[in-house]
């Protein structure tokens, strides 16, 4: 199977100053992929669409299993039988349709099912539709003061990411997911051109390997702090969501309403804390709330 790249050479003109070259630039991959369930039945197999997104292509398996784990779709690892390529014989689909066969006697909710074959994973259901539905799949309240984060650690992680961001340094256009220990260990990092993308990649991750919740870990992204990142964070069970841009306002009111350390503009510099710094532990007077 020919499976799509992370990424390509293109043909660029290059303009700088009053200099005009012909060359080649390595851009990163982008291609559609949909995700498909196998649910078995006492008749068979019924195969349906769930969703398509648009991701770079790599560790699909585990953009699968992310999504369909941060969706509450699944439950962990114990729901999925397999997950393979498929292509319906269409070479335009080869690499690009992934299924995932549950086991027998998964249970799945049909509503949530209906939602997100009409929605793709960039957008989700908005405000008061999304906290409902968000709290439907929590599995349980994050632990409070824990884990204890330093100041340091937090100003540290930004670089740390952009450190691993191999096709970053090649193309310089994509976005990255984190997940660090509370020293700043790295658990697992990931990469794609959707931000929603890659915190499933390193969320699945941890599903495959039957690692969730992942009540001891710091999610770090390269972009904002949406209400998407914060969403599927609650559900694995992150108490810690860093981000190098701002939160969204629904982002703040899910951090709030499920006790989340929530931080906005990383850097080496300094951090906003948006909700809850009493996980964090800083190397000059805490402030007041």
């Amino acid at each position: 199977m020919n499976r799509p790249a992370p990424s390509a050479r293109v043909d660029v003109i290059r303009v700088s100053g009053a200099r005009t070259d012909h060359t080649e630039d390595v851009v990163a991959g982008e291609e559609p992929m949909e995700i498909r369930l196998a649910i078995p039945q006492e008749d068979g197999v019924f195969t349906r669409s769930l969703s398509v997104t648009m991701r770079t292509p790599g560790d699909d398996f585990e953009l699968a299993a992310g999504f369909l784990f941060t969706e509450g779709i699944v439950r962990g690892k114990e729901d999925i039988a397999r997950i393979g390529y498929t292509s319906d014989g269409k070479r335009e689909q080869e690499g690009n349709l992934v299924t995932v066969s549950l086991r027998p006697g998964v249970r799945l909710d049909p509503k949530r099912l209906l939602r997100h074959f009409y929605v793709t994973s960039s957008c989700g259901v908005c405000g008061k539709a999304s906290l409902e539905a968000v709290r439907v799949f929590v599995p349980g309240p994050l632990p409070v003061g824990r884990p204890r984060v330093s100041e340091d650690v937090l100003r540290g992680l930004p670089a740390r990411l952009r450190e691993a961001q191999a096709i970053f340094a090649e193309t310089g256009g994509l976005h990255a997911a984190g997940l660090f220990t509370p020293d700043g260990e790295v658990v697992g990092i990931r990469e794609d051109v959707g931000r929603h993308n890659a915190v499933d990649k390193v969320v699945g991750e941890q599903v495959l390997r039957n690692a969730v919740p992942l009540s001891d870990s710091i999610l770090q992204v390269s972009g904002r702090g949406s209400f998407e990142i914060v969403q599927k964070a609650l559900v694995a069970g992150i108490p810690v969501v860093s981000a190098v841009g701002a939160p969204s306002s629904l982002a703040v009111d899910l951090a709030r309403e499920f006790r989340m350390t929530l931080v906005g503009f990383a850097r080496r510099e300094g951090f906003n804390v948006y909700h809850d710094a009493g996980r964090l532990a800083f190397g000059h007077p805490s402030p007041s709330r």
